[in-house]
């Protein structure tokens, strides 16, 4: 059994267009082993958009693990630098997003957000874009009036 004290996860959101089809992906680790895996299908959706919904998606799935000390991990330069406040915020919808984020980050004892190759996201990555491609799978059915409407939206690995 694993200690859940802390853990590294590594976080993607993909948009199939910009916006388009979203997903995110996030993999929970310790000592590089996989503890657990998120993949969900978000809407319609930017990138930018995926990429935080990824991160609040990571938060908030370690404090219900009840996990103390996290290692974020993203190819997103964007997100981790404005995070770090390298970069402020300007968009409206994004400044909504990471003032929530900044709220789950607060509720940890210690957190630590880096910026990575993309090449050393591929897990993450892999799970965002299946979870944005899934939508024309088994996310949808047929409503009246429309051509296809979401169902669920998530679906754990």
């Amino acid at each position: 059994m694993f200690n859940l004290k802390t853990v590294d996860i590594y976080i993607d959101g993909s948009s199939m267009g910009n916006p388009g089809d979203a997903g995110v992906g996030v993999i929970f680790s310790q000592a590089e082993v996989p503890v657990k895996n998120i993949s969900r299908y978000i809407g319609r959706q930017t990138n930018n958009v995926a990429e935080y919904t990824a991160l609040i998606t990571a938060l908030q799935e370690a404090l219900t693990m009840k996990i103390r000390r996290v290692n974020i991990f993203s190819d997103s330069q964007l997100l981790c630098r404005q995070i770090t406040g390298e970069y402020k915020v300007k968009n409206e919808t994004i400044r909504d997003l990471f003032r929530q984020a900044q709220t789950l980050l607060c509720s940890f004892e210690d957190y630590s957000i880096e910026q990575i190759p993309r090449e050393k996201n591929k897990g993450a990555d892999k799970l965002a874009r299946q979870a944005a491609k899934k939508r024309s799978k088994i996310d949808r059915i047929a409503a009246p009036g429309r051509e296809t409407a979401p169902v669920g939206g998530k679906s754990e690995l």
